[in-house]
């Protein structure tokens, strides 16, 4: 599998395409980049190199719970060197929910690396601010403080995590649960700074100064509400709105593999974006 040593972890990831302008694919969630690699494949096949990847702590690449910046800055800091590695930049950034937030993560830390963004399924809104900071931190914390790390190991996230990269259930249990506890919560504690619509952590003046084009596919779920996305496509200047024929869903969440009907779509779109603002 091709990993790099990025800033001291060893990051897995995946390019498709041999030539053609260079597009960072991110997942959402904690997802693996086997999320992004069928709408990978078919840009891909469109002329262009397109890369996912595993973030630290996510699926295949290694984990390492230290660092002063929060987990999302760690994160776009990876995903800049991880380009700049494979001579990439500047690039576009795209990606679905957290994945919409690392691109706009990278922008904001290493602006003159991205030369659009392409942003799916912004979160945002009351019902997110609720559901996620338990889906990302606290239902961890819990676990070690019930059952040290063997409990956070045993939680559904990190088995799937740990069948992807066996390895890092050695580090893992190395640790003291209360160190892994205290930068948890000092994670949580970053997450949950900033506003809470219509993007997370992202403040409606840093939306109103975007000097970059801009597409924005809103959601159609409660975590990814679709007026979301059309609030930050509003806010962001000259931005371009395209909106998929689905209406929003009563559900908490729709997994973006059930978006595969629209990957085509979405291709076709993308492409003509990138192609618009070379």
């Amino acid at each position: 599998m091709p990993y790099a040593k990025i800033r001291s972890v060893n990051i897995f990831y995946e390019t498709f395409g041999t030539h053609g302008p260079w597009l960072a694919l991110n997942s959402g969630g904690r997802n693996s980049h086997a999320e992004m690699a069928p709408l990978a494949k078919q840009i891909a096949e469109k002329g262009f190199r397109v890369l996912v990847h595993d973030r630290r702590n996510t699926g295949a690449s290694q984990m390492l719970f230290e660092g002063t910046d929060g987990e999302e800055e760690i994160w776009a800091d990876d995903l800049y060197e991880l380009m700049k590695s494979l001579n990439a930049l500047p690039s576009y950034f795209a990606g679905s929910s957290a994945g919409a937030r690392l691109s706009m993560m990278v922008n904001r830390r290493h602006p003159e690396a991205v030369k659009g963004l392409l942003l799916m399924r912004v979160t945002g809104g009351a019902f997110a601010a609720g559901r996620l900071p338990n889906m990302y931190y606290l239902q961890f914390i819990h676990a070690a403080k019930e059952n040290g790390m063997a409990g956070v190991c045993n939680t559904q996230p990190y088995i799937d995590r740990l069948a992807l990269n066996s390895d890092n259930r050695a580090y893992l249990m190395s640790l003291d649960p209360q160190e892994y506890i205290r930068q948890q919560e000092f994670w949580l504690e970053k997450f949950l700074l900033g506003p809470r619509s219509p993007v997370m952590g992202m403040e409606n003046t840093e939306l109103q100064q975007f000097n970059l084009p801009v597409l924005v596919v809103p959601g159609n779920d409660k975590t990814h509400a679709s007026a979301n996305g059309i609030t930050a496509h509003q806010l962001i200047p000259k931005s371009e709105l395209f909106q998929l024929p689905t209406t929003d869903q009563d559900v908490d969440l729709i997994a973006f593999p059930l978006w595969a009907e629209f990957y085509p779509l979405l291709t076709k779109r993308f492409v003509k974006f990138m192609q618009d603002h070379p």
